[in-house]
């Protein structure tokens, strides 16, 4: 059975420019990578690269666990869950 995807038009929609700018980055990487340009500088564009892919996987893991399996144990049960899980993706967000 397929786990949570991105329904939202608005989250896919951010999520797609995330994306496209760590494209963006890896190229301009490449680039710098072409033109020898220091070693540090292009060390420290490949942290901004990867924490802009951390951040995109955050994102997906807040997904996740937002549109993840149903609680059991009734209604009661299904909304603190729910609560719990909605809080745990603002601080994935939050910290990313």
């Amino acid at each position: 059975m397929p786990g949570p995807s991105m329904h939202d038009p608005e989250a896919k929609q951010a999520m797609c420019a995330r994306l496209a700018r760590v494209e963006g980055q890896v190229r301009a990487l490449q680039g710098m990578i072409e033109r020898d340009e220091e070693c540090e500088s292009i060390a420290q564009q490949l942290s901004a690269a990867r924490k802009a892919l951390d951040r995109a996987f955050y994102e997906m893991i807040a997904c996740v666990i937002r549109h993840g399996a149903p609680a059991r144990g009734g209604a009661r049960a299904a909304g603190a869950t729910q609560q719990a899980a909605a809080q745990a993706a603002a601080l994935l967000a939050r910290y990313a």
